[in-house]
């Protein structure tokens, strides 16, 4: 009994260390400790996930569907995505949003060229699973899109607390989540990307990912847009292959148990957790596979993700969506809002009677005070900050060298010298 108390000790502990290390070695999906914090904020989240999983059993136990679900029906989702972008390196292209669609809809529809990498032992559970990614032509109000909305943030770096999800933390409003898929393009803070499971807050509902791994070309490992394909499964309801857990379970029963996650370019067999004779699927999508070595969904995973769509699912709005019907209000599209410039511009200096203050890179200074003080260090003149142009009086200021600054809750600070002729 020791023994074998100390065996799963000693092998709890090495997942542990090699599970950090890897987190250390690379960017990663951050999905299931995104959902663990969000268990934490909503007690009522977890009863949800527990109805959600319920009724997907159900479903796959009495292999019963509804007509609009039944195999041989392709299910089309509407997709818009929110471009976020504070250096216009991150501002992709409409042709580059066009590349992820492609792969969604390839990986989804198991057309990928690369399908021939499946293993012979894998192949007969690899699965179509006749679900399509289409690009928004209607917004919530029935006006027309492409389903690509862009938008200027000052905020250099998001991270996995959903901020970016709202518009009032310079981030963008998710569309209604009953009805289309809202997947937002940042600059994310280590991370490749991470998702929403089904069950949360609507106005949360979604995938993030990193712009440098959206669509192809991107770094090492991410170039082939998979990392979409692997958020977009756990907006599906997909768990990780391993449970998220030492030889945990993703409650798909086609997918062999593995100890944990696989990353680079694996061959040939990896036993765990007694999963011979064929091994882990580091192939499927939903482990930390290379872009290049991922191949497939099974069948299985595949009737989880379209129990969704079933009468009374998480996700059956999305067939009544008018997000892909004809729009019934034509808008001219605004022109692009960016600032020219990404610090604050202070002109002219010198200067003798006014100056502007050009904060229109961040209006989050709109209501902040702005400070100047001669060189001896004494206050002189405060003035709030009302418009994203600021007007500055200084006529009454003595001829000389003066210092503007002001500073936010988050640390950043101004700090201008001018010159009052």
């Amino acid at each position: 009994m020791i023994q074998d108390l100390m065996k799963t000790l000693l092998s709890l502990a090495f997942f542990t260390i090699t599970f950090a290390l890897k987190v250390i070695a690379q960017r990663e999906c951050s999905t299931f400790s995104y959902q663990q914090q969000q268990k934490l904020q909503d007690p009522l989240l977890v009863e949800k996930q527990k109805e959600i999983e319920t009724f997907t059993r159900q479903f796959i136990a009495n292999n019963v569907s509804a007509a609009r679900v039944m195999h041989g029906e392709v299910i089309k989702i509407p997709v818009v995505f929110h471009v976020l972008y504070h250096h216009p390196s991150e501002n992709i292209s409409d042709a580059q949003v066009q590349t992820q669609l492609d792969v969604l809809n390839r990986c989804f529809r198991r057309t990928n060229a690369d399908t021939i990498k499946t293993p012979s032992y894998f192949s007969s559970v690899a699965a179509d699973c006749e679900i399509e990614f289409v690009l928004a032509i209607s917004d919530p109000r029935r006006r027309n899109t492409n389903g690509i909305i862009r938008k200027y943030t000052p905020i250099t770096e998001w991270r996995d607390d959903d901020k970016v999800k709202r518009s009032s933390e310079m981030g963008d409003d998710a569309w209604d989540a009953r009805s289309y898929l809202n997947i937002w393009v940042c600059n994310l803070h280590r991370l490749a990307g991470y998702a929403t499971m089904p069950g949360g807050a609507i106005e949360k509902d979604g995938v993030v990912l990193d712009f440098d791994v959206l669509g192809t070309g991107g770094p090492s490992g991410y170039n082939m847009g998979k990392t979409a394909v692997h958020e977009v499964g756990h907006w599906l309801n997909l768990k990780h292959l391993w449970g998220d857990d030492y030889c945990g379970d993703d409650s798909v029963n086609d997918t062999p148990r593995q100890a944990g996650y696989n990353s680079g370019c694996p061959s040939g067999k990896l036993i765990t957790c007694n999963n011979g004779p064929n091994g882990d699927m580091y192939m499927n999508y939903m482990d930390f596979t290379d872009d290049a070595c991922t191949n497939l969904f099974t069948k299985d995973q595949k009737t989880r993700m379209r129990s969704l769509f079933a009468a009374g699912g998480q996700r059956s709005g999305l067939l009544n969506s008018t997000g892909l019907l004809p729009p019934l209000i034509f808008e001219s599209p605004l022109p692009d809002q960016s600032p020219k410039w990404l610090h604050p511009q202070l002109y002219p200096n010198p200067a003798t009677t006014e100056m502007k203050l050009d904060l229109a890179y961040d209006t989050r200074w709109i209501g902040k005070i702005v400070t100047i003080t001669n060189l001896q260090g004494q206050t002189v003149m405060q003035v709030p900050v009302q418009s994203k142009e600021q007007t500055i009086f200084i006529s009454r200021l003595k001829p000389g060298m003066y210092i503007l600054s002001a500073k936010k809750e988050d640390g950043e600070f101004i700090l201008e010298k001018f010159v009052k002729f």
